[in-house]
């Protein structure tokens, strides 16, 4: 009998139970044939917060070889995950096996045992993980085929290396893969630099230990994004950089010719903070207060006061905060700019001379949603910048 052992690749999408019982098995090969088939959601393994895929080559029912990768918390409600996966030894409906997780280095058992029931299976048994034994009892289990397995291992992460625009990804995000063994290095070089790096993209999620890559997405100022995705593809391990989704939404965004905007190859950041800052004032019926771009994301903070209507005996002051974000409207060189606002947030205070009232914000659906409408900034500003809307339903500037 010819042992196969065969090595997990790609990322595993853990899917209900329930999916896999409504699924259809693909037919079966011809008696004597060998077969793979995947079980991908084992019930039962660490408190359900493991991700388990057993692989089983089997010749007609007879099951010859089996390799189980389970995914799990390091530690109890712990993000950083650690991984075994351990080849099994088959005898009869018992499966065997012993190896060491990759991550903390912690010996590995595990004995199950397999019943076909029907047109799924159960499986019954125990896996210990250093001192911590998991009691295994999963019913209703059903299989998959290679090529159904194979269908559900897809890489998203959203980078696109040479995008013609940025209506679908973000100027000022990039997302940057690498392997898991150059991730450490990668993170380090940027000690220092003028990025945000999101703390999501640190943990390492069980999709990436299979996949033995990690995504991590960082914030820049869209007039740097270029040259770092390309100093990024040069470095040891990188996998693949370019744009991603990031805060820019194309409902709240604006196209302009950048002719009257640039001092030379450069923005006139002043002139755009000074008219942006003019617009919103008039539209939300406020004085402005503050402007500050950040050197890290490129990002513009508006800050405006103004009375609060909403007991105005007690003079209390609304400040309001408004990001927004001007680049290039496509990579590269372009004689057009984007600009971006976000939705205004809102904050209510006592500063008045003498005792303060202290407040406490709670925001409503209805206070969401007369944020949304902003009194018609964004077409405010198109009229200001003599620019274009974008139309969803064409998916083009108008």
């Amino acid at each position: 009998m010819r042992l196969f052992l065969f090595c997990l690749i790609g990322l595993v999408t853990a899917l209900p139970d329930l999916a896999f019982a409504q699924m259809k098995l693909s037919p079966k090969a011809a008696p004597g044939a060998n077969e793979v088939r995947y079980f991908t959601s084992i019930d039962g393994l660490m408190d359900g917060n493991a991700d388990a895929v057993l692989k089983e080559t089997r010749q007609g029912k007879t099951v010859t070889s089996a390799v189980l990768d389970v995914c799990y918390p390091a530690a109890k409600g712990s993000d950083r995950k650690d991984r075994f996966v351990a080849n099994l030894a088959v005898n009869g409906q018992t499966l065997t096996g012993t190896t060491q997780s990759i991550g903390d280095k912690l010996p590995v058992t595990v004995k199950l045992v397999r019943r076909p029931t029907g047109d799924t299976f159960e499986f019954k048994g125990q896996i210990s993980i250093g001192q911590s034994v998991t009691e295994v009892v999963s019913t209703d289990n059903s299989d998959l085929s290679e090529k159904e397995f194979q269908d559900n291992q897809t890489i998203a992460d959203g980078i696109t290396a040479a995008p013609k625009d940025f209506t679908e990804v973000s100027p000022e995000s990039i997302g940057v893969r690498v392997k898991l063994e150059a991730a450490l290095d990668f993170l380090k070089g940027l000690k220092g630099q003028d990025v945000e790096v999101s703390l999501n993209g640190l943990t390492v999620s069980c999709d990436a230990l299979r996949a033995g890559e990690q995504t991590i997405n960082l914030s820049v100022d869209p007039e740097r994004a270029a040259a770092l995705i390309a100093k990024f593809k040069s470095l040891p391990g990188v996998v693949a950089a370019g744009w991603t989704s990031g805060i820019v939404e194309m409902e709240r965004a604006i196209r302009f010719s950048a002719a009257d905007w640039r001092d030379g190859d450069r923005l006139n950041k002043d002139k755009l903070a000074a008219t942006v800052s003019n617009v919103l004032a008039k539209t939300l019926s406020a004085k402005a207060s503050s402007s500050t771009w950040n050197a890290n994301t490129g990002k513009l903070k508006l800050t405006f006061k103004r009375p609060s209507q909403l007991f105005p005996a007690l003079d209390l002051t609304e400040t309001i905060e408004v990001s927004a974000l001007v680049a290039p409207d496509k990579p590269g060189g372009s004689d057009r700019l984007m600009l971006w606002i976000g939705n205004p947030v809102v904050s209510t205070a006592d500063e008045a001379a003498g005792p303060k009232l202290n407040l406490a914000e709670e925001a409503s659906g209805d206070e969401e949603a007369e944020q949304k409408d902003d009194n018609g900034s964004v077409d405010a500003l198109a009229k200001e910048f003599k620019g274009q809307r974008w139309d969803a339903d064409k998916s083009a500037w108008k």
